[in-house]
């Protein structure tokens, strides 16, 4: 358990998805909380890429401490591709949600997600930034869907390989999105979300998919950037790092890196 009081100072990290329920969080908090993102598109990148990516940004954070050191620092995310497994917290702990994708955050709990997942089998699910920050490339790298071919458009694989070969792509590899079949926007209310959720409807109605909006929840978000940090959330101390679990836990401890 890390004692927190008013003042402390803590580090959030998350994905960019988060950024508008992230920064109202922050602005709010009783605690002092520095914010960064990084890119949407992390993960669609390799695994190893993705973490190691989330290493350095964890050990900058970790090395960059001053006169008034960090209490533990945030991880806006899940077990999104495994991408957080392996990750080791150096002199500052980790917490993170005992998630197995980030869409669990907006629905503030494990067991409200799976609930809902189980229910709505085939949902796509947008939020605020997965509609305002749709771009999942990062200049210069390419990440697994593009690798293959998920992430190219009928012209790009015709163009490369011929109308005939495009198409057989296309139909054989799908465009990642053939096992769906309904979109859920979550609204969060950190603004007029209106236009956003005009947006998404627009996107389900072109593939033809129902469309549901639902009112988020905040619990498991607040409680990431005010404590306590209870059975909902995975601490690290110093030296351990994150392991995956098989079973209700999601996310456990391993050792030393």
């Amino acid at each position: 358990m890390i004692e927190v009081t008013p003042g402390d100072k803590l580090k959030f990290i998350g994905c960019e998805v988060l950024y508008r329920e992230a920064c109202s969080l922050a602005a709010a908090s009783r605690h002092q909380v520095d914010v960064e993102f990084l890119q949407k598109g992390l993960h669609d990148l390799p695994t190893a890429e993705m973490r190691a990516d989330l290493q350095r940004v964890i050990d900058v954070a970790a090395g960059a401490q001053g006169d008034r050191p960090y209490k533990a620092i945030l991880l806006g995310y899940a077990r999104c591709s495994d991408g957080v497994v392996g990750l080791q917290a150096r002199s500052i702990p980790l917490v993170i949600p005992k998630a197995h994708d980030c869409i669990t955050l907006f629905f503030g709990s494990r067991r409200a997600y799976q609930e809902y997942f189980d229910a709505h089998v085939g949902t796509y699910f947008h939020t605020s930034g997965w509609v305002e920050r749709n771009n999942p490339r990062i200049p210069g790298r390419q990440g697994v869907n593009d690798r293959l071919g998920l992430g190219r458009s009928l012209a790009e694989l015709t163009e490369q390989y011929g109308a005939e070969n495009a198409q057989f792509i296309l139909e054989t590899l799908g465009d990642g999105l053939q096992n769906y079949r309904r979109v859920c926007y979550i609204e969060m209310g950190t603004l007029d979300e209106s236009e956003l959720i005009r947006t998404s409807q627009a996107r389900a109605a072109e593939r033809g998919w129902e469309f549901e909006r639902r009112r988020g929840d905040w619990s498991l978000l607040r409680k990431l950037f005010e404590g306590p940090w209870d059975e909902d959330f995975l601490i690290v101390p110093p030296g351990a790092t994150i392991a995956p679990r098989n079973d209700g836990e999601i996310l456990g401890l391993g050792g030393p890196a």
